[in-house]
């Protein structure tokens, strides 16, 4: 099994922790202390070693920063945690905030005290937020420093080691496009813009670039480590050396020279020393970097990690893997939604079996690397918790009546998968049919939609909201994320969102997954991802435009579908892919698997 379901969260153990924080602090001449959910890389996954924010306050999700001061702190989480967060934590310890209503920077100057110092590991904060943190606490009259080791590490008593998985070549037959290549084009374009070198600091940007993949962080094949490009043509890959065998290193080649980790300082020194101009992301870079540039002289310019928006457009070996890896995985979907089915409603499924039976069928492919995150496996009132994670405390039985909500995923070598489905456990009553109905207009929406060369997610966003927005309703997430090929689940620049600015373009993945959540009720979304195609006529149309293909291959749950409520164009759409479920999957499975697959694929 790759996940497990033991409950990391023990609210108690947050003041003893906050205690001794506070006393290091003092011991230091410090009033106050970030700690963000972050390590050295600033992405969402993280090693064991660096889940700092989960060992101080007992938080598990993605994404959040505690501010931790001398008589007060507070933890801000955005909306996919707030009720994740207050089961958690203890709140009379931090003080749940919303990241985006009452975000840290408006709390720091309402609540730091004037002549205050308020100190920051520069590791773990990119330039950009540094700076913005900086603004917050002049604005109290206080100031915002660096520390040189990081003052929760030195009350963290049994603090893990950082990992030495091994790095491994990812196959070209997958990659589509050669190391040597992929470096040669990202170079000429240093070239083009003046700049010397480029710092990377994002694994998956390392792990795309030299076709390599690591096993530093649960679910997402990262290897942890930093590269400089050169504009000469040549790389360097910081890692700890343990992590590559002879293999790896034959892979690498003359284009790469493998040097210690703890090498990085000195490197960028020299190029301090020569006047360089260095490229560096200010999203996503560590302030700690840019400072130890800045105090040796290089010029920095500021910009996106080349390697971005290349990696966001998949190739054509990675879109067919990217094809092939849903066609498999829809199989084992199948399989599971119709044991669900059958197995559910006689009172012996919990969350937990759940989850590990749909673990098992994709396993049964023979082809799963891992999955792609935590399955969000949720009955009833758990559902509508954005980002459950099921644990052996609150796993509860699917009971009819209910709605079960099952977000998950798969890491084959030649693509990741995130999918949710959400079924009724026996028959559904009005309210929930009609929410379900209201969502899935949403996601036909997005996935019907057409659009011109240049159209950001953030244009397409309200497709998928409107008509929970004509019922009175919202979600307080996303409508699509970006998805890599064999890496992060999450992945940038492209999104769908409201915050979603980066034009979409030919050979994107993102998913589509509008939802809606009743508190202590039940929670609905449906997810599938989907390539951005290239421009194509429209009969009649003067433009061509863009649309999307929808990768995943899962039925969506007929029972809870109102007729009604959609238009002859979203029937038509169900009823098309419900089709092409069937013509894609009924031939991988059994005759009973078959006989369900066909009364769930019906046309409506």
């Amino acid at each position: 099994m790759f996940q497990t379901y033991d409950d990391v969260a023990n609210p108690a153990l947050g003041p003893e922790r906050a205690a001794k924080l506070r006393e290091e602090l003092k011991r230091r001449g410090l009033d106050g202390f970030l700690i963000p959910r972050a390590d050295e890389h600033q992405g969402e996954y993280v090693p064991p070693h660096a889940e700092r924010l989960r060992w101080l306050t007992g938080f598990s999700g993605s994404a959040g920063l505690a501010v931790v001061l001398i008589d007060k702190a507070a933890i801000f989480v955005d909306g996919r945690y707030t009720l994740q967060v207050r089961s958690q934590v203890d709140v009379g310890t931090f003080e749940p905030k919303h990241l985006i209503e009452e975000p840290a920077t408006r709390w720091i100057e309402q609540n730091l005290p004037k002549g205050a110092k308020l100190a920051y590991d520069p590791w773990l904060h990119t330039i950009d937020q540094v700076a913005r943190f900086k603004t917050a606490a002049e604005k109290a009259g206080a100031s915002f420093v660096p520390v040189e080791g990081n003052p929760l590490d030195a009350v963290w008593a049994d603090q893990p080691e950082p990992p030495t998985a091994q790095v491994v070549p990812h196959p070209l037959d997958y990659a589509g496009e050669p190391a040597a290549d992929k470096v040669k084009r990202l170079t000429e374009e240093l070239m083009n813009d003046d700049v010397g070198a480029v710092v990377l600091t994002m694994p998956d940007s390392i792990a795309w670039a030299f076709n390599i993949r690591g096993q530093d962080v649960s679910h997402t094949p990262l290897p942890l480590s930093f590269a400089i490009l050169h504009e000469d043509g040549h790389a360097d890959l910081f890692v700890d050396e343990r992590k590559i065998g002879d293999e790896t290193r034959a892979h690498l080649g003359n284009i790469v020279s493998i040097r210690p980790r703890e090498e990085l300082g000195d490197a960028l020194d020299d190029l301090g020393a020569r006047k360089a101009r260095v490229l560096l992301d200010p999203a996503t870079c560590a302030a700690w970097i840019a400072d130890r540039l800045g105090n040796a002289g290089a010029e920095m310019k500021r910009g996106t990690d080349p390697c971005e928006l290349p990696k966001a457009c998949k190739n054509e070996a990675e879109l067919n893997g990217a094809r092939a890896a849903h066609r498999r995985d829809g199989v084992a979907l199948s399989r599971f939604l119709a044991w669900i089915d059958a197995r559910a409603p006689k009172g012996d499924v919990t969350e937990i079996s759940a989850s590990t039976q749909l673990e098992d069928f994709r396993a049964e492919t023979g082809q799963l690397k891992d999955v792609s995150f935590d399955t969000i496996s949720g009955a009833g009132a758990n559902g509508a918790i954005v980002h459950y994670r099921v644990t052996t405390d609150t796993s509860r039985t699917l009971q009819p009546g209910e709605l079960y909500l099952v977000d998950s995923g798969a890491q084959y070598l030649d693509g990741t998968t995130d999918v949710t489905r959400t079924v009724s456990i026996g028959t559904p009553d009005a309210e929930q049919r009609r929410r379900f109905t209201q969502v899935l207009k949403g996601h036909i929406g997005i996935a019907t939609a057409r659009f011109p060369e240049g159209t950001t997610g953030a244009q397409l966003d309200a497709l998928a909201r409107m008509a929970l927005w004509k019922a009175g309703l919202d979600f307080d997430h996303g409508t699509g994320h970006g998805v890599g090929s064999y890496l992060s689940v999450h992945e940038g620049p492209q999104r769908i969102s409201k915050h979603g600015h980066a034009p979409l373009k030919p050979g994107m993945i993102l998913s589509n997954e509008p939802g809606y959540y009743k508190a202590d009720a039940y929670g609905i979304r449906i997810e599938n991802l989907m390539i951005v195609s290239p421009p194509a006529p429209i009969e009649g149309g003067e433009r061509e435009m863009m649309g999307f293909e929808t990768l995943t291959l899962a039925p969506i749950d007929l029972d809870l579908v109102d007729p009604d409520l959609l238009t002859a164009e979203e029937l038509a759409w169900l009823n098309d892919y419900h089709s092409r479920v069937w013509d894609v999957v009924s031939p991988q499975l059994d005759e009973e698997e078959k006989v369900w697959l066909e009364q769930a694929t019906r046309p409506v």
